[in-house]
């Protein structure tokens, strides 16, 4: 496949797949919201995804109805004993292969989670840490970013990181790069013993460079400016393929993860999409502040992935 270089292309590229393939089955914890059932509608008619809805059918009936669905289109699986109870019901639609993609609605984030970490039904990987990616399309550039890992590991190891790298290499490779450019940040782009990200940086590096990190070129440390500036690596004649190229940039902590991913979307002209990948199945997990066309894109980022999975 081509590489897909904007979300539009990756709905597109949704679109193809599953006109071959059929829907992928989301299951989705706790859907009672309007503006999820906006998204799911949307996705829906774009033909890329069927779901299957755990709740109390009588809010996911209302929440239907507010935003011009029609419930039939849905399976729904009555649950109104607590949101935990709706998150286990929805990951084991998943785990058992009955749904493609696990999916968060109106439930605390907490209870989400603790239902894809479920020992007995849960989407947990062996020992594999499980990461979050946003991809970002900015305005400008010719291709898509990924931010790794911006909410859900806070201070990473190193052994971690790379888990984190794999993750979101194999997450690339689904969009059709083939061999992703890895830059792993920090404040400088020197090894610092003062500065353990640079530390980590190395050391990342250095794996990548003994196939202990494999399908990618990582590099650094790299500060941000020489990680997606080729002027800017020039000037401080840094001589990497990494240098202004990177696809993938590895935040050293979820702080700045979480910086870098929200200046790109308050301070850029972007599209943005994100998943938790790393576990045995794609997992969508939105905010309530995403827009119906931000979760439209996460689905449809799921369904390329999921597709992925099974080659």
């Amino acid at each position: 496949m081509e590489q897909l270089r904007s979300l539009s292309a990756l709905l597109d590229y949704a679109k193809q797949i599953t006109a071959e393939k059929g829907p992928k089955c989301i299951a989705v914890a706790k859907a009672d919201d309007p503006g999820l059932f906006e998204a799911m509608e949307d996705a829906r008619k774009a033909g890329i995804a069927r779901f299957t809805l755990t709740g109390e059918r009588a809010k996911i009936e209302a929440a239907a109805k507010a935003a011009g669905a029609d419930l039939a289109d849905y399976n729904v699986i009555d649950c109104s004993a607590s949101e935990a109870e709706m998150a286990i019901k929805a990951v084991t639609e998943v785990s058992s292969g009955k749904a493609d993609i696990y999916m968060k609605g109106q439930l605390h984030t907490a209870n989400f989670l603790r239902g894809m970490l479920n020992k007995e039904v849960g989407l947990r990987r062996g020992k594999n840490t499980i990461s979050h990616c946003f991809f970002h399309h900015i305005k400008g550039y010719d291709h898509l970013f990924f931010v790794t890992d911006a909410a859900f590991n806070m201070y990473p190891d190193v052994a971690q990181k790379a888990d984190i790298i794999r993750n979101s290499v194999q997450l690339a490779h689904s969009f059709g790069i083939e061999c992703p450019k890895v830059a792993c940040l920090a404040a400088v782009e020197e090894v610092n013993p003062d500065m353990p990200a640079t530390i980590d940086a190395a050391a990342l590096t250095a794996m990548n460079n003994r196939k202990q990190i494999k399908g990618c070129i990582v590099d650094g440390p790299f500060a941000l400016d020489n990680a997606v500036s080729e002027k800017s690596a020039q000037i401080k004649s840094i001589d990497s393929p990494v240098a202004g190229k990177a696809d993938i940039l590895l935040a050293p902590d979820i702080e700045a993860g979480n910086a870098l991913f929200k200046a790109i979307v308050y301070f850029s002209e972007n599209e943005t999409a994100g998943l938790i990948i790393g576990a045995a199945a794609p997992i969508v997990l939105t905010s309530r502040a995403d827009s119906p066309r931000t979760k439209l894109l996460s689905v449809a980022a799921a369904v390329v992935f999921a597709d992925s999975l099974k080659k």
